[in-house]
């Protein structure tokens, strides 16, 4: 059973991720960027600049809404997990060192279409029946074209129900109990029916955890994600940073061997990597697993954010773009590169290979500190999709079956900890593939719409003066 399902879900991976997909990204990210004329380069100064002053505003948010520093660190509780750890490990493994380059094109991009996305989602929010503002792609999508494009909505939320069982939740729990067990490995020796055991409590844990967390609602999440989000981050770069300064006469030779390889894997990866394509393919899908730009779920969680400004909250995706991939992707390659860690080219690669890293570096000690900044990364992307879930069930089928989905979400933590990696991580690639395909539709047709809304911000500041 499982060897059928792994064949059709490569069959449909490779479809959904194969050229057309590829082009579709590389098109809409392009027209985004010359419609805002760049808006993610030209104004990254000022976006850093009002994104890092909003931050620290700690004012409560009015009725139905999230503070916008709560909205971004729901929305980066989701992007922030396994595919700055996993999935860059997978990336390289997979595609050779130069997954990381085609990474940081996706993300140069990707800044720009996160911004789009936000900007859209608070353009066509609505109320829900509780009073809560709820968007993403399947309201714009139905809020702001019109009727004919109305399906793209429906399938936008039916494939995003059955991506983030995998992308948000086994993927990450799978993530949570490879990094426990590389921490008690390196103390005690377990046997594979005591390594099991501890897998299903700690599935256990995290569905009572999850539960707990996501049936408080919108705004008990945001006050998680808010405490939870700056403090794993900050662990994570300044561990991140021992290891670069540990090795830094690796560092050199490092990016040399994520350039080269970006056009000619082979040359790095001793033949093992030699296609291209493979390279791009793995850095862009890990990338927009990894910071969800084009994907359009981290909408779902800005269009909560009590502001009225569309735009000013869409400078929050250029920064978590940038965070997430151009900041953490990079460290976390930096670690397995410089660290003289063994990459077993084509094979699939996770958790442990970023963790083999840091060992080399600091010795075993570390695998505690590790475990506890994947352990949370991975906990609150599980937050952040559950929330996605639970929006896209909604949109279906209406409130009263949130609760219900979120039980079983919660549920399935207990197979992500205890299921083969390999597979889960084909599926949420798969999905995510899918997803995609209705938000780029979207973004294109509503392109004109950004474009408006950035041009009358700015036009609005100048009146001002």
């Amino acid at each position: 059973m499982v060897e059928w399902i792994t064949r059709v879900n490569d069959a449909v991976n490779n479809f959904v991720w194969g050229v057309p997909a590829m082009i579709c990204i590389v098109v809409v990210g392009l027209l985004l960027a010359f419609r805002t004329r760049c808006v993610q380069i030209r104004k990254f100064g000022l976006s850093m600049k009002m994104t890092l002053g909003r931050m620290f505003q700690k004012t409560d948010a009015t009725d139905g809404a999230v503070t916008p520093f709560q909205a971004v660190c729901t929305a980066l509780s989701a992007t922030v997990g396994t595919g700055n750890i996993a999935g860059v490990a997978g990336a390289i493994a997979i595609g050779g060192p130069g997954a990381v380059f085609w990474m940081w094109m996706s993300a140069l991009l990707g800044m720009g279409t996160k911004f789009a996305e936000v900007v859209l989602a608070l353009r066509f929010r609505q109320k829900n029946d509780k009073g809560d503002w709820v968007g993403g792609p399947m309201y714009f999508i139905r809020n702001g074209l019109s009727k004919k494009w109305h399906f793209l909505a429906y399938l936008y939320a039916a494939f995003g129900i059955f991506a983030v069982f995998g992308t948000g939740n086994a993927t990450q729990v799978n993530t949570i109990v490879t990094a426990v067990e590389s921490a008690v490995g390196s103390f005690v020796t377990m046997s594979d029916s005591t390594a099991m055991i501890l897998r299903i409590v700690l599935g256990v844990v995290i569905m009572v955890l999850l539960l707990l967390i996501l049936l408080g609602g919108l705004k008990r999440i945001g006050r998680v994600t808010e405490r939870l989000i700056p403090c794993m981050a900050l662990l994570f770069i300044v561990l991140s940073l021992g290891v670069i300064f540990i090795n830094i006469k690796a560092v050199p030779t490092a990016f040399a061997a994520i350039f080269k390889s970006a056009f000619n894997p082979a040359a790095v990866t001793g033949g093992i990597v030699g296609s291209m394509f493979m390279s791009v393919k793995k850095g862009v899908s890990r990338g927009i697993f990894s910071n969800e730009a084009g994907l359009g779920t981290g909408s779902i969680a800005h269009a909560a954010a009590d502001t009225d400004s569309p735009v000013q909250q869409g400078f929050f995706g250029i920064f978590e773009v940038f965070m997430d991939t151009i900041v953490i992707c990079t460290m976390t390659a930096l670690v397995i590169l410089t660290s003289g860690v063994t990459v077993n080219y084509g094979a699939a690669a996770g958790a442990e290979l970023t963790i083999s890293g840091f060992v080399a570096s600091y010795g075993s000690w570390v695998t505690v500190l590790t475990a506890v900044a994947m352990c949370c990364f991975a906990f609150s992307t599980t937050l952040g999709w559950g929330l996605y879930g639970a929006r896209c069930v909604e949109f279906l089928f209406g409130s009263k079956l949130n609760k219900p989905f979120l039980v079983i979400y919660s549920a399935v933590a207990i197979l992500g900890a205890t299921t083969d990696l390999g597979l889960i991580w084909g599926l949420a690639d798969t999905f995510n593939g899918l997803m995609v395909i209705p938000n780029l539709i979207a973004l294109f047709l509503l392109s004109g719409v950004v474009a408006k809304e950035l041009k009358a911000y700015f036009a609005a500041k100048k009146e001002l003066k």
